[in-house]
């Protein structure tokens, strides 16, 4: 994995049911690294902190390989990194292999992967419909947030080292199919409980879920 371009962004005004807002998911490449805060990225847009950035969601990283995908389906849109409202693009990077838990070194970093990005309104008006937010569930293909366990800048053309592979984990396309899956699967929901990389208030939730 390769990271292809580093992205911020600015607070952009949008409106929502009548109403003004703010977001960060309008993010442009820079031409210069990026820091890696321990709750967010430096100079980097949070407008809404009670779902984005924090220990568990400092940086959000999506795979160039989609990128495909939703220009397919969106052919009008620019389709320039950042985009997907990321702050990382990351060559190769593959939900199905990346384990929740897992350690890696990227430039000055070390960072551990965490979760699967959730869409919420605002993913529906970057793309100008909200059946993005559907298309981005069924895609199984989420990107991830991060955790910094030592900050650091990262830069384009930086590669992934991996430091530590989580054990009795779950990868993120498969904790990403157990957040929307209607029949939750009872063995990953068991994993999910136990993975101390999740927040504590996210494993809560999927308790309920125990037969």
């Amino acid at each position: 994995m390769e990271i292809i371009s580093t992205n911020i962004a600015k607070p952009t005004t949008i409106i929502w049911n009548g109403k003004e807002t703010t977001t960060g998911i309008y993010k442009t490449a820079t031409n210069a690294p990026i820091y890696l805060e321990k709750e967010a990225v430096r100079g980097d847009e949070i407008s809404n902190r009670s779902v984005h950035g924090g220990v568990y969601k400092a940086c959000y990283l999506f795979s160039a390989n989609q990128y495909a995908y939703w220009k397919s389906l969106y052919p009008n849109l620019s389709w320039d990194y950042g985009m997907l409202g990321e702050n990382l693009t990351v060559k190769d990077l593959d939900e199905t292999k990346i384990h929740i838990g897992s350690i890696y070194k990227i430039g000055e970093a070390l960072v551990q992967i965490t979760q699967p990005r959730e869409p919420c309104f605002k993913f529906g008006i970057k793309l100008g419909t909200q059946n993005a937010l559907k298309q981005f569930i069924d895609s199984g293909l989420p990107g991830t947030y991060v955790r910094v366990l030592e900050e650091g800048f990262v830069k384009k053309g930086d590669s992934f080292k991996l430091i530590e592979q989580a054990k009795n984990s779950l990868t993120i396309a498969q904790f990403f199919n157990l957040l929307f899956s209607e029949e939750k699967n009872q063995d990953h929901l068991n994993i999910a409980l136990k993975i101390e990389a999740l927040p504590i208030k996210k494993r809560k939730k999927l308790n309920r879920f125990i037969k």
